[in-house]
């Protein structure tokens, strides 16, 4: 059987061997560009092999026939992933990204560990994304603080998922290394300003 992966929080932070997947798909709004693209890769055997007995427009074998523009293109998205990529090239490429992104979330996940009396990572570590850091605070008070001074602060986008809480730290490539070094140092002082 073809392995089929949904990467959209992992395309483009690091190096991936492709050729190990039937199908990867990638929503764009994490590393790759605004929302309104998807990025699929699809091995040639599978698309030759797509099923026919569906809308022709839902057929990857229409899109690679047509290049990707059987139908109106969202064009401006477009054009800033591939300015997306430009800065990516520019920056490095991958290994150039994914060394700066280990770094953030070995920053992250360090302070996270270091006061694991107060802020506590539900995930193992060799469980742990480099791209969303979760953690939680000793009260739901304490994270609603956090949240709301951490917004007040100029951190903005730290509540976590609707069905889970807690706090989360997207860290993807357009997070700066030094954004992250200032987000622990706020959160460190946070944790010291704030006993449960």
């Amino acid at each position: 059987m073809p392995l089929v992966c949904d990467m959209s929080s992992d395309f483009l932070w690091r190096k991936i061997d492709v050729r190990k997947f039937g199908l990867i798909y990638a929503g764009a709004q994490k590393n790759i560009g605004p929302s309104g693209v998807t990025c699929v890769l699809v091995r040639k055997d599978l698309v030759e092999a797509g099923r026919t007995d569906i809308p022709k427009i839902f057929r990857y074998k229409t899109q690679a026939d047509e290049n990707s523009l059987a139908n109106t293109a969202p064009t401006f998205a477009i054009y800033m992933v591939r300015n997306v990529l430009l800065w990516l090239k520019e920056f490095g490429g991958l290994a150039a990204i994914e060394k700066q992104n280990r770094e953030k979330a070995k920053l992250l996940y360090g302070l996270i560990d270091e006061k694991k009396g107060y802020y506590k990572c539900p995930v193992s570590p060799e469980s742990r994304s480099v791209m969303n850091i979760v953690f939680r605070l000793p009260t739901p008070e304490l994270e609603a603080k956090l949240i709301a001074d951490a917004a007040a602060a100029g951190f903005v986008g730290l509540k976590g998922h609707r069905s889970v809480g807690g706090i989360r730290v997207s860290a993807y490539n357009a997070i700066p290394l030094e954004g992250i070094q200032k987000l622990v140092a706020y959160l460190d002082d946070f944790a010291s300003k704030n006993k449960a």
